[in-house]
């Protein structure tokens, strides 16, 4: 199993996980869903307090990651197998992403 914080403008609004089977869950963080001036991270992950489930990376997460020459530039650099789009989200999205969220490996990822 794998984890990683997932930050709003520098805050952490929840976890991402990548379990065992490779499956992925998100899970907002209960300050963060009762505070009405928190926002969802995507519209297509809007504030719950029950946690999404899904047998693939979210949507909004694999859209943070390089295509083409630019992926096969940084999983060489990273030693990142393409197909670990997990990896591929921890060596890119801490510092490379474009708008309020950033994605941080936790120390037991």
């Amino acid at each position: 199993m794998r984890k990683a914080a997932v930050l709003f403008k520098g805050e952490e609004a929840g976890i991402l996980t990548q379990h065992d089977d490779g499956s992925f869950t998100f899970q907002y963080h209960p300050s963060w869903v009762f505070n009405a001036g928190k926002p969802g991270v995507s519209l297509t992950l809007p504030k719950t307090e029950r946690p999404y489930h899904a047998g693939y990376l979210f949507p909004f997460f694999y859209n943070m990651l390089p295509e083409g020459d630019n992926k096969q530039t940084v999983c060489k650099l990273n030693r990142i197998d393409q197909n670990d789009a997990f990896g591929l989200l921890m060596a890119v999205a801490k510092t490379d992403t474009i708008g309020a969220v950033r994605v941080l490996k936790t120390d037991n990822a």
